[in-house]
């Protein structure tokens, strides 16, 4: 097995991976130092990623192996504490996770992306302008989520099927979620934060889907 350890900023490296050969990146990694790395990976019939960030480092490598066809890499997520992402797969933190990503076994989890073709791994938020209140109507699969107007929508993945998960907040009641394999938003005007990257323009849809393909999780 051939495995690769991607740095980035100045995420804490773990002692269980202090030997393993390691590459320094931004906090969100280029798609060209990824498509470096590929190639060093694809010399052996086991290749595993380790990366070490943030939720949105490790969707920006999710959101280039897909759109490169290259889902047969193993992922595994070394997070710097307990994020969204390490929460929706039930991840250790720290050394924990570290060991984990040296020794532990490949799961096929849902792969889910956006109709950007950005893959989500933690949680977007969606608000309406300069994080006002949400004007529209979302779905998730054939049950409506909310109609009219809410403080925000949420969504993450789910580790099984069917892959999606969304909720509102709700005044003096506990958040429910709704899962399916797709949630829907049309709205007249609606900000999108993907794992911690807030989109630069109001967009009047948003959706977030199962991918076709999962994605090989390292757990």
């Amino acid at each position: 097995m051939s495995t690769h350890v991607l740095r980035c900023a100045d995420a804490p490296v773990p002692i269980a991976l202090a030997a393993q050969p390691t590459t320094q990146t931004e906090a969100v990694p280029d798609s060209a130092l990824i498509d470096e790395l590929l190639p060093v990976l694809a010399a052996d019939s086991l290749p595993r990623l380790i990366v070490l960030g943030t939720d949105a480092a490790l969707a920006a490598v999710l959101t280039h192996l897909m759109r490169t066809e290259r889902l047969h890499v193993e992922v595994a997520y070394v997070p710097p504490d307990h994020t969204y992402a390490a929460r929706a797969y039930q991840l250790d933190t720290g050394n924990s996770a570290a060991r984990r990503a040296l020794e532990g076994t490949v799961e096929e989890v849902p792969l889910v992306r956006d109709d950007t073709g950005t893959v989500l791994v933690g949680r977007a938020k969606i608000t309406g302008p300069g994080g006002g209140n949400l004007a529209g109507e979302a779905y998730v699969d054939d049950t409506r989520l909310f109609t009219g107007e809410v403080r925000a929508m949420f969504v993450t993945p789910t580790l099984e099927l069917p892959g999606v998960r969304a909720s509102v907040p709700r005044r003096f009641r506990r958040r429910r979620w709704t899962a399916g394999r797709a949630a829907q938003l049309g709205t007249p005007a609606a900000v999108v934060d993907r794992d911690g990257v807030q989109s630069d323009r109001t967009v009047p849809r948003s959706s977030f889907y199962r991918y076709h393909e999962p994605w090989l999780l390292v757990r």
